[in-house]
């Protein structure tokens, strides 16, 4: 038997040793910025030999389901954050679900949120960080954003308020914080759940305090986009106890029991229950407390997540530095646009460098995109823009309160461009060049 495992460990070892010198290979292999064919992407993975490694030592064992990569993965996620619980789950938009529906558990008694109750959220985000509001059942109620900051604006969250709110669910906008005290306070003053979403902002601090940690319960996304990636991925974090065990009811078919895959009888007690209208001693494995999903993550995901996180403090200082470098050229055409801005204190993770035009400015924003895709630089949306607009909600019922006319003016007038660490400077020097170019063209009219 010891010579046996001697055997796989040896194979094993020499595996991952070709595995990593397979992608070092790739690696030498792969293109370089052309300047006679340009590509700058908004976003995408980046990934070594080590990486591949880990992803390939996992699937030696094809445990496919969540098992001892997910459990360190969830572990050093915790640590990251200094809180109790971090849970992985198969994406960010799962943890927002996740999180949302995890406030609506039966566990949570009469503190739970029920069909009518309102979230307040701002119209201007992805999709899935509101999505969940009507998919639990509860009612949305849209509120406008700030032009600078493009985060929710607090004085809007106040005065969207009624007897029927019980919740904000609200994200960091391009990884750039919102205002974090003022937000808290409102849920502290008004005894709401505050859900953070944190999935474009890894890294991101207030203070020196990382996002993720001033709500009741918070969100991660690792999609090849977001600052490490795991493929499809992502967490829910929370330091309540009661919390993470809906959550995780919710992640995993709504189940009443804890067990982890392949445990089994944790309680000590499995068949000695009686709960709903089952009979005594029914399997505690099969009873179920809430109307959940099978919204688990794999070992393979885990495993390159931890292999990544290795590297985020890298990825974030690379991320912050092309944000600086477009802001620094951006101050330059100040009269054309109106500048990112972050509060005091804040420390933002850019996921994107937003390109806010001026309502007057002498061009239109699909002149300047046209002329950015045409010179192959890709530009993104500020996702769904104003999303009552959207065909998903047209018919839905949701509540708008206040005008969303800054909501309106990003729907129309901004868009972002890549600060991924992916961006080389070549890539950051190509493409200021290209706005130059394009600010300087004589058929534009200077106002």
């Amino acid at each position: 038997m010891g010579n046996m495992s001697e055997k796989l460990e040896q194979l094993r070892l020499e595996i991952l040793k070709k595995t990593r010198e397979y992608q070092k290979l790739r690696e030498s292999e792969s293109k370089k910025f052309d300047p006679k064919n340009p590509k700058v992407p908004v976003a995408g993975k980046v990934f070594d030999s080590e990486d591949v490694a880990a992803l390939v030592d996992s699937s030696l064992e094809f445990w496919l389901t969540a098992g001892r990569f997910a459990d360190a993965f969830e572990a050093e996620l915790a640590k990251l954050f200094g809180m109790k619980y971090a849970l992985m789950v198969n994406s960010g938009s799962s943890a927002n679900l996740v999180a949302l529906a995890a406030l609506t558990s039966r566990f949570l008694g009469d503190a739970r949120l029920k069909p009518g109750d309102e979230v307040i959220t701002p119209a201007a985000s992805f999709p899935t960080t509101a999505n969940p509001i009507p998919q639990c059942g509860l009612a949305p109620v849209f509120v406008d954003v700030e032009l600078d900051t493009y985060n929710i604006d607090p004085s809007k969250v106040e005065a969207a308020i009624s007897d029927k709110t019980r919740a904000i669910m609200v994200a960091h906008t391009l990884g750039n914080p919102f205002d974090t005290e003022k937000i808290a306070k409102i849920c502290e003053e008004n005894g709401l759940f505050l859900i953070e979403d944190s999935c474009d902002a890894l890294g991101a601090a207030v203070n020196g305090k990382l996002v993720g940690t001033f709500g009741d319960i918070a969100t991660l996304s690792f999609y090849p986009a977001h600052h490490i990636t795991t493929g499809e991925g992502g967490a829910v974090l929370t330091d309540d106890p009661l919390l993470k065990r809906c959550a995780e009811s919710m992640r995993d078919w709504g189940r009443d029991c804890w067990c982890k895959p392949g445990c089994d009888n944790t309680c000590g007690k499995r068949f000695k229950w009686k709960l709903g209208e089952l009979p005594y001693g029914y399997d505690h494995k099969y009873i179920y407390s809430n109307i959940g999903y099978n919204l688990k993550a794999t070992e393979m995901q885990a495993s390159v997540g931890l292999s990544q996180l290795k590297k985020l403090p890298n990825f974030i200082r690379a991320r912050r530095d092309n944000f600086r470098f477009y802001l620094k050229f951006f101050k330059k055409y100040e009269k054309y646009f109106i500048l990112p801005k972050a509060y005091p204190g804040a420390e933002p993770s850019p996921f994107g460098y937003l390109v806010n035009i001026k309502a007057d400015a002498p061009f239109a924003r699909q002149e300047l995109i046209e002329c950015l895709e045409s010179r192959g630089i890709a530009t993104r949306m500020l996702f769904g823009g104003n999303l009552t607009k959207q065909p998903a909600y047209l018919g839905e019922k949701y509540r708008v309160s206040g005008s969303l006319e800054n909501t309106d003016h990003l729907m129309n007038n901004a868009f972002w461009i890549g600060v991924y660490p992916g961006i080389s400077s070549e890539m950051r020097g190509y493409v200021t060049k290209v706005f130059a170019e394009f600010f300087g063209n004589p058929t534009l009219k200077r106002s």
